[in-house]
C-alpha cells in the first residue's frame, strides 16, 4: 500500500482540523464536571456527535470491512445493531438517566443497592469498555504501521499523541465537536468511495462472479443464531456503557438527551454499508491484502487522491475518537467513583487533573494490549467487550431506572458479581453458548429472590401500617 505526498498531506490536514476543533473547545474547561460532562448544556447535536463518534470506530469502519472480506454483507449488523440499541436509548434510557444530576452509572446504581454496588460496577465496566478501545487500537496501530513505514511501538506511540490531543485537554466537550466534526467527513468521503465498490459489483461480472452467491449478499448469512447472538450483545453492552451513558448525562435536559440519542443513531446504521462493500470488493479483486487493510488500502490505491485521502483522514479520526471516548467513560467512572474518594482529592482543578492523567493512563493501556494481540479480529474485541459489561450489569441497571428500589440491594450485588465472573470464565473457556447469554441467565436467577424478598418486605411493612 503506497501513500503519496499528497494524499499524506490530506490525512494530516483532516486529523488537524478535527483535533484543532476540539482543542478549541477545550478553551472553556475548568473544571472535573466541565471536563466530564461538558457543564450538562450540550444541544442535540453535540449529545449525538459525542454518541456518533465514539461508536463510529474500528469496529463500525475498518472491523466491519474487515469481517465483510470474510463473511460478506452480514457485517454490517455491527452498526444496524448499535443504531438500534442508540434508538431504545433514545426510547426508554436517556429520559429517566438525564432527569438525574449524576455523572456516571456507578452513582446511579448506588442510589439503589448501596456503595458496594458501585464500586465493583466501575471496576467491572472499565475493564468491558476497555477491550473496546482495544478494538480501535489494534486497526489504528495497523494503519500506521503500514502507511508510515514504522513498528508497531511506533505506530503505538503516535496513536497515542493523536488520541491524547484529542480527548485530554477538553473531554466531553472536544468529543463532542470532534465527533461532529469526524461524521461530516467521514458520512460524505465513505459513502462516495463506497459508491464506486458498489457499482463495480454490480457492473463487473468478473468481480461478481468471484463472490459466493447467496450468504455474501444476505444479512442473515453468517447464520440467524449468529446475528441474533451479535445484536443482542450490542444491545445490552451499549446501554450499560459509561461512555453512552455519559454523553445522555451531559445533555442540557431530557428532551434533548432523547433526541440525541435517535440522532447518532441515524448518523452510524448507515457508515457499515460501504465499508461492508468495500470489503466484498477487496475480497473479490484482492484477496492477498490482509482483512485489517483491506478498508485503508482500497482508499488510497482505488480512490481519486482528494476522495481517498480526506477519507483515510476520516478513518484515522475513527479510531482516535473512538479510543478517546472510551476512555474518557474509563477515566470518569474510575476517577470520580473510586480515586477521588480513596486520595481524598477534593479540589475541582485537582480532580480534572487525576482524571485527565486516569484518561491517558486508559490510552496506554489499550495501546499496550493491542500491541501484544496483533492480528487478531477486531470485531471480536468489540463483542466481547459488549456480553462482559452487560452480563452482570444490564438486568440491575434496568430494573434500577424501570422499577427503582424494587430489589433488595444484597442480591442485586450478588447478581452483578457472580455473573460477571461467570460470563468472564465463559469466555476464556470458549464456551458455546455465548459468555452475555450465560451471564445474563445466572443475573436473572439471582434478582428473582431479591425481588420476592422485596416485595415481602413491602408487603410486611404496609399490613403493619
Amino acid at each position: 500500500m503506497d501513500l503519496s505526498f499528497s494524499q499524506f498531506i490530506l490525512i494530516v490536514a483532516t486529523i488537524a482540523v478535527v483535533i484543532g476543533g476540539g482543542i478549541y473547545a477545550a478553551r472553556s474547561v475548568k473544571s472535573a464536571e466541565g471536563y466530564s460532562l461538558g457543564g450538562r448544556a450540550a444541544g442535540v447535536p453535540l449529545v449525538a456527535g459525542s454518541i456518533a463518534g465514539t461508536c463510529v470506530g474500528g469496529g463500525a469502519t475498518v472491523g466491519t470491512a474487515q469481517l465483510a472480506s470474510t463473511i460478506g454483507l452480514s457485517a454490517w449488523w455491527f452498526t444496524i445493531g448499535t443504531g438500534l440499541s442508540l434508538i431504545l436509548m433514545g426510547l426508554f434510557y436517556a429520559r429517566p438517566l438525564r432527569r438525574t444530576s449524576l455523572e456516571t452509572v456507578s452513582q446511579y446504581l448506588i442510589l439503589n443497592y448501596g456503595k458496594a454496588s458501585g464500586n465493583f460496577t466501575s471496576i467491572a465496566s472499565s475493564a468491558g469498555i476497555l477491550f473496546s478501545a482495544v478494538a480501535s487500537c489494534l486497526p489504528g496501530i495497523q494503519i500506521l504501521m503500514v502507511i508510515l513505514g514504522i513498528p508497531d511501538w511506533a505506530a503505538a506511540g503516535i496513536l497515542l499523541v493523536l488520541v491524547a490531543s484529542y480527548s485530554f485537554f477538553g473531554g466531553m466537550k472536544s468529543a463532542g465537536v470532534g465527533g461532529i466534526l469526524k461524521m461530516v467527513i467521514v458520512w460524505v468521503s465513505l459513502f462516495l468511495a463506497g459508491s464506486s465498490a458498489i457499482y463495480a459489483i454490480q457492473t463487473q461480472p468478473e468481480i461478481m462472479a468471484a463472490l459466493p452467491d447467496y450468504p455474501w449478499f444476505s444479512l442473515f448469512g453468517s447464520g440467524l443464531s449468529n446475528v441474533l447472538t451479535s445484536l443482542f450483545s450490542l444491545i445490552v453492552g451499549m446501554l450499560c456503557t459509561q461512555t453512552y451513558i455519559q454523553a445522555i448525562f451531559s445533555a442540557s435536559n431530557p428532551r434533548t438527551a432523547s433526541i440525541g440519542a435517535f440522532t447518532a443513531a441515524l448518523i452510524t446504521i448507515p457508515v457499515g454499508l460501504p465499508c461492508a462493500m468495500i470489503g466484498m470488493y477487496m475480497h473479490a479483486t484482492h484477496p492477498e491484502v490482509s482483512p485489517i487493510l483491506v478498508l485503508p488500502t482500497y482508499l488510497l490505491e482505488y480512490q481519486p487522491t482528494l476522495i481517498g485521502g480526506i477519507a483515510m483522514g476520516g478513518i484515522v479520526l475513527s479510531l482516535i475518537s473512538s479510543i478517546a471516548g472510551l476512555s474518557l467513560g474509563i477515566g470518569t467512572m474510575l476517577s470520580r467513583d473510586i480515586l477521588t474518594k480513596a486520595l481524598h482529592v477534593t479540589r475541582p482543578e485537582n480532580q480534572l487533573r487525576l482524571t485527565r492523567v486516569v484518561v491517558l493512563g486508559v490510552i496506554i493501556l489499550s495501546s499496550g494490549i493491542a500491541i501484544l494481540n496483533e492480528g487478531s479480529q477486531v470485531l471480536f474485541w468489540n463483542y466481547l467487550s459488549m456480553a462482559l459489561r452487560g452480563g452482570g450489569i444490564f438486568l440491575p441497571l434496568t430494573l434500577a431506572i424501570f422499577r427503582p428500589h424494587a430489589i433488595a440491594g444484597h442480591w442485586a450485588i450478588a447478581s452483578m458479581v457472580l455473573s460477571t465472573l461467570v460470563a468472564i470464565a465463559a469466555a476464556i473457556l470458549h464456551s458455546p453458548v455465548s459468555p452475555l447469554f450465560i451471564g445474563l441467565g445466572l443475573s436473572f436467577i439471582l434478582l428473582i429472590p431479591g425481588y420476592i424478598q422485596n416485595r415481602g418486605h413491602h408487603f410486611m411493612e404496609h399490613s403493619l401500617h
